[in-house]
């Protein structure tokens, strides 16, 4: 394996500084050619790493939706990326990207004292329908949306603390993943891709595949990502981590699971799981705990299901083969 860049800190990984793109992008071109490493366009065999919702509002603390474990993750990530750096071909990055007023933010509904819930509260369909609970604009197509999520079996609509908000600091990439994915391009001479999900005010975007809901009021709010689903697979082989491992990750890995089962169940050999480079959200102080709050276990379990579908399951200091 390579060694890492010497600006490398692991010490930094947690902390929020500006991305240092021009001394980064000169070290790139530096170590590639100190280390023989070619264009990313030489690659015969093919490898993609896809960083689901690696941001500063999930994975530095103190963010609103910080997950336990994702500094030591990201470190792990980071160093994997620097030490593979001439068998990884491309990155990919999918960001969460929200704004104020969406159906699963405090803004969206009030009571009827005119307050907002608070951050994890769940909203039910016969709530809102019977006005507990009121949205502030598209009334008639958010009691929709609740009794299609709950009809779904998968979701009740959770309120969720402010998070990732476009133009704000906790939307961006973590930093010291920042500069990796700016090492990489200046060193291997390949533009990082960044995918946005959620945009859409009236819907939820766990995965970056597909919404948790596609229509109301008979109108189109989402489909299935079918262009970035086929540029992931044109790839030999796609290496996946990020955050958190019992929501975003899980939710897109099922989609993928899904849609390779129902196209070409060989594609779900491509997918390599970085299992030590993502961490669940806990589960509530609860007791007894409800299974649907068990977000360890339902990642553990959503494990063994991509397994036995043939997606493969690795940690970082696995060595990646070709």
């Amino acid at each position: 394996m390579l060694p890492l860049p010497d600006f490398y800190e692991s010490k930094q990984v947690p902390q929020l500084f500006m991305e240092r793109a021009g001394l980064v992008a000169d070290a790139g071109e530096a170590y590639a050619q100190k280390h023989g490493i070619k264009p990313s366009g030489a690659d015969k065999f093919r490898i993609a790493a896809f960083g689901i919702d690696v941001q500063v509002g999930f994975c530095t603390p103190g963010a609103s939706l910080f997950v336990p474990g994702a500094v030591e993750d990201t470190q792990r990530t980071v160093e994997w990326l620097y030490r593979n750096l001439d068998k990884v071909t491309s990155l990919f990055f999918s960001m969460d990207t929200h704004r104020m007023f969406q159906i699963f933010h405090p803004a969206w509904w009030i009571d009827a004292k005119g307050k907002h819930p608070a951050p994890l509260t769940p909203i039910f369909h016969e709530e809102v329908r019977a006005g507990k609970w009121t949205a502030v604009a598209h009334p008639k197509e958010s009691l929709e949306y609740v009794k299609r999520l709950e009809a779904s079996g998968k979701y009740v609509l959770t309120v969720w603390p402010y998070h990732t908000l476009l133009g704000g600091l906790s939307h961006a990439l973590v930093p010291s993943m920042m500069e990796a994915s700016l090492f990489h391009a200046a060193a291997r001479k390949h533009q990082t891709h960044f995918e946005t999900k959620g945009t859409h005010a009236m819907t939820e975007n766990y995965s970056v595949m597909s919404p948790e809901v596609t229509e109301l009021g008979g109108q189109v709010v989402g489909s299935f990502n079918t262009p970035f689903f086929k540029m992931l697979m044109e790839y030999d082989r796609v290496y996946v981590f990020g955050q958190a491992k019992s929501h975003c990750v899980l939710s897109t890995l099922n989609d993928i699971q899904e849609h390779v089962m129902q196209s070409d169940p060989k594609l779900a050999e491509k997918i390599w799981i970085l299992e030590d480079a993502m961490s669940p959200v806990p589960a509530p102080p609860i007791s007894p705990l409800p299974s649907h709050l068990d977000f360890p276990r339902i990642a553990t379990e959503a494990l063994e299901k991509w397994k036995k579908a043939g997606m493969k399951v690795v940690k970082t200091s696995d060595p990646v083969t070709i």
